[in-house]
């Protein structure tokens, strides 16, 4: 079954390319929205407390579960797609928080106990400016110092090299090699590889494990189980599977399924 976080086919919301400073709020979103491309004057901080969301840019597709948030700079046009029933805190800032991590495009960031707290409360619409501006500079001070987490699958430029992205994320369950996608997209295994690692900076087996996640985490939140998303994404076993989430997403794919439906 193909599901794929870097598809944007989902129902569009009115095209707003430049959406102006809109404070704090919060948004509920179900399953298979997208947001078309647009950009903010201001630093914009996304709180995924419930489901799943990708951003797309033209450098990559980052995706951000319950615990993590967006920072996303200003003037860097990005669309949204969401996979779930998905609540987002969202906050704008002009201050120096955010614009003080120096970024360049978005980034996927952990959000802590006290974290959460804040973005909850900075989001109700029942404070007054200066609760707000109290709030803001707990908020700014938290995100410098939160570390970059998430998931980040990058945009291929070379177009051997898109092929291929677009051959294993078609159908992950089919275990491409390296060898077998080289003959596939008409190049060397060492060409390939090179590839993969002269833009991506990972090797091809990195790369796939990325994707992999990816997708599952798409399946997980659009209601499969974890035998299921297993098999379809191409690990040999559930607990392979369950094994490498773990290690890299911090929790276990069943803790990720229970924490997608807190909150809506």
């Amino acid at each position: 079954m193909k599901s794929q976080a870097s598809d944007i086919d989902a129902p569009v919301l009115p095209e707003q390319p430049h959406r102006p400073h809109v404070g704090a709020r919060t948004e509920r979103y179900p399953d298979g929205v997208h947001i078309a491309s647009h950009w903010h004057d201001e630093d914009q901080l996304v709180y995924v407390s419930t489901g799943l969301m990708a951003i797309h840019t033209s450098h990559g597709v980052w995706v951000a579960s319950p615990g993590r948030a967006f920072l996303i700079p200003a003037g860097v046009k990005h669309e949204h797609r969401t996979y779930g029933n998905t609540l987002l805190h969202l906050f704008n800032s002009a201050g120096p928080g955010l614009v003080a991590r120096g970024l360049a495009g978005p980034e996927v960031v952990a959000v802590d106990a006290l974290l959460h707290e804040v973005l909850k409360a900075v989001t109700d619409p029942a404070l007054s400016e200066e609760e707000v501006a109290h709030l803001e500079c707990v908020l700014n001070d938290r995100v410098r110092r939160t570390p970059v987490t998430g998931l980040r699958l990058p945009q291929p430029n070379d177009p051997r090299l898109r092929e291929a992205c677009r051959l294993v994320q078609d159908d992950l369950g089919d275990v491409y090699t390296l060898p077998r996608l080289a003959r596939s997209v008409h190049v060397s295994e060492r060409t390939l590889a090179r590839l993969f690692k002269a833009e991506f900076g990972q090797t091809y087996p990195q790369w796939r494990t990325r994707a992999r996640l990816f997708a599952s985490m798409v399946r997980l939140a659009e209601g499969h189980t974890v035998t299921q998303v297993a098999q379809e994404c191409g690990w040999s076993t559930p607990s392979a599977f369950i094994d490498t989430f773990r290690r890299i997403m911090g929790q276990t794919p069943g803790a990720f399924k229970a924490a997608d439906s807190t909150d809506w």
